[in-house]
């Protein structure tokens, strides 16, 4: 028989289950990807937000974006900080620095503390509370650009760019499509560009978000949709701000002459804008770049670090050569191209 006094071996607090990232002696999960009674959300994009789970649990400045999106739902949300017990594990929600409402999970339990970062980013962004870093035994981390060639310009240079390229077509009278998703990069889009050279006008899977965030007091510029716009000029000087799937809809035709470009780290790929057709493509992610990445994982204090969705392989290899005790989780997760819910965009009022 084994002896009761002996050291007993830690619990995970997190585990792997085909409906997503289980908690054990929680009984929830993180970011479920199949119908489970209770869910914990880090964020409202549509890969880690999922219809159909008998309760919800999320940051409070995360409800407008997810009524938004997922429509009703039993939500329970709580503040920043916050701390709730739920069988027997403290859980509070930290800024994740990555779109409105994003949230870290930390778990306390049996002496352990874990955080599930969900998708972040630490570069600075006015639409979102700034990424905290949480002390930890366990860290489970993305790796989206998980790879040493990725490091963001600062956000200061690509707004330049992107200001210059929109004025630049409105002296022609070109209509400047910047494709990027509905939700977070639309938003932070916005609040980042020179409201004075022109009409902002947006399409109909974003204004909804749009009015979410403005709700929480996020600034934006005032914004149109096409059927608000009556002089044509307007639209032919115009920034229109929409999902990929808008650019190639007969949607675009109202504006006459384009130039399109899309905003996603993504561009930072050498031929990337080409594949993609774009006439420009300006380095603009939620995500944290490879620095970013090191960095947050570093100021966790973590001694294990579990690696999720993106370039897996190689984070954890790094890790490992950097003395962490590193593994992985297989999710269903996307990265910044699938994080667009195309379905609810197509499906929006133009």
């Amino acid at each position: 028989m084994p002896d009761p006094s002996a050291p007993q071996a830690h619990q995970d607090l997190v585990v792997q289950r085909p409906e997503g990232l289980y908690c054990p002696p929680g009984d929830f999960y993180i970011d479920p990807w199949r119908p489970v009674a209770r869910a914990v959300i880090t964020h409202a994009h549509a890969d880690h937000a999922r219809v159909g789970h008998g309760h919800y649990l999320a940051a409070a400045a995360a409800e407008g974006v997810l009524r938004a999106r997922l429509g009703e739902m039993d939500l329970q949300t709580l503040a920043y900080g916050e701390r709730i017990l739920h069988n027997g594990v403290t859980l509070s929600l930290h800024p994740a620095g990555h779109v409105l409402g994003s949230a870290q999970v930390r778990l306390e339990h049996g002496g352990q503390v874990w955080v599930a970062s969900g998708d972040y980013k630490v570069a600075p962004d006015r639409t979102c509370a700034p990424f905290e870093p949480v002390r930890c035994d366990v860290f489970i981390t993305e790796s989206t650009f998980g790879l040493p060639i990725y490091r963001w310009p600062h956000d200061d240079e690509i707004f330049a760019d992107i200001n210059a390229w929109w004025a630049a077509n409105a002296a022609v009278g070109r209509a400047s499509v910047l494709c990027c998703y509905s939700f977070g990069k639309a938003q932070r889009v916005l609040s980042g560009v020179d409201a004075s050279i022109g009409s902002i006008v947006v399409h109909g899977a974003v204004e909804p978000l749009n009015q979410a965030y403005r709700a929480q007091g996020v600034v934006l510029p005032p914004t149109r949709l096409v059927t608000e716009v009556a002089d044509k000029a307007d639209l032919r000087r115009a920034l229109v701000v929409c999902p990929p799937g808008a650019a190639a809809s007969t949607w675009l035709r109202r504006f006459g002459e384009t130039s399109t470009a899309f905003a996603s780290g993504w561009m930072q790929l050498r031929g990337a804008r080409r594949r993609g057709g774009y006439d420009r493509g300006f380095v603009l992610s939620d995500h944290a770049d490879w620095p970013g990445l090191m960095n947050a994982i570093g100021a966790t204090g973590a001694g294990r670090v579990i690696v999720t969705h993106g370039s897996i392989p190689v984070m954890v290899r790094y890790l490992t050569e950097q003395g962490l005790e590193a593994q992985a989780f297989q999710t269903e997760y996307g990265d910044e191209l699938g994080e667009e819910d195309a379905g609810a965009a197509e499906a929006a009022p133009p």
